[in-house]
């Protein structure tokens, strides 16, 4: 049903536009950029489907990502994609120490001590960033960056490599969560966390890992988006607002779903300005959000309540 409804959306948009070129290109770059947009989610959909925090802190965590790999690519003349060795690793470790000594102690209680502690962490990352480096914006160019001619539209080589990255890693937490003992552990502790601690799983320690896994998804997401945006402080805010449509339009907690709704967000976005010119593409964005929750309150992949 939804590849029908995508492909009599593309015709229409074909055929608002009257050009095949205008709509090639507005799907290959929503596809580009959706897949970037599931990487996001799959942060965000991995620690609510363990942990069921929402966690606001997750834009301002993309955006240390960001500055990483800004300050590795001026300072050192690191290749953009390279950082990933320094971004991913560095934001694990820090959603491990945030998760185990702050996020922690609010487990258990309310929502809103949740929600105001994540986006707490939010403003303090956002303004220490703010203090350390002004609101000066910061670019990073890929000496290697090319355009390429895809099915008649043009892609930039960054684009295709931001696709790429954020594809491969999505794979790889696909297959982390279904092929491996950690994994496996992570999904029981997330369908049952009293009956795993009482076959001897470490029920804290799998909950650090996990807020650390999906923070690194937003680090590595960073680091994939920075040379084709401008780095600034609050550059992760419109992210981290995607990223929660995009877990709700999927199915909060489904790892596929993320990735489904990283994708459809992502033409959704390019195709409404053939629909809606000079509109703001989120509003596409929204009004497709509003109509799958009237169809499929749980999401696309969700399971019903």
């Amino acid at each position: 049903m939804t590849a029908v409804v995508a492909v009599a959306v593309i015709a229409g948009a074909w055929a608002r536009s009257g050009s095949g070129t205008v709509t090639a290109q507005a799907v290959l770059t929503g596809l580009l950029l959706g897949g970037v947009y599931a990487l996001v989610a799959m942060g965000l959909t991995l620690i609510f489907g363990v942990l069921d925090i929402v966690n606001f802190a997750h834009g301002a965590f993309m955006t240390l990502g960001m500055y990483a790999t800004a300050l590795l690519a001026a300072g050192a003349g690191v290749n953009p994609y390279l950082s990933l060795l320094v971004s991913v690793p560095l934001l694990f470790g820090l959603g491990y120490v945030v998760q185990r000594h702050m996020v922690s102690r609010t487990m258990g209680g309310s929502l809103a001590a949740q929600l105001l502690l994540t986006l707490g962490i939010a403003m303090l990352l956002e303004n220490s960033l703010m203090l350390a480096f002004t609101g000066d914006t910061r670019t990073v160019a890929v000496s290697f960056d090319t355009p390429l001619r895809l099915l008649g539209a043009v892609a930039d080589l960054s684009r295709v490599l931001a696709f790429a990255g954020a594809m491969g890693l999505a794979g790889a937490v696909w297959l982390l969560l279904t092929k491996t003992r950690l994994g496996t552990a992570i999904r029981a502790v997330a369908t049952n966390p009293e009956g795993a601690s009482l076959v001897g799983l470490d029920v804290r320690r799998l909950h650090a890992l996990t807020f650390a896994a999906g923070t690194a998804c937003a680090g590595a997401a960073g680091t994939l988006v920075t040379p084709l945006i401008t780095v600034e402080p609050t550059a992760g805010e419109l992210f981290n607002i995607i990223g929660f449509v995009v877990v709700v339009l999927g199915g909060l907690g489904s790892v596929p779903g993320a990735v489904a709704g990283g994708l459809i967000v992502g033409l959704t976005e390019q195709l409404g300005g053939i629909y809606l010119p000079g509109q703001s593409p989120l509003l596409a964005v929204f009004a497709v959000f509003v109509l799958v929750l009237l169809w499929r309150p749980q999401g696309l992949f969700g399971r019903p309540a």
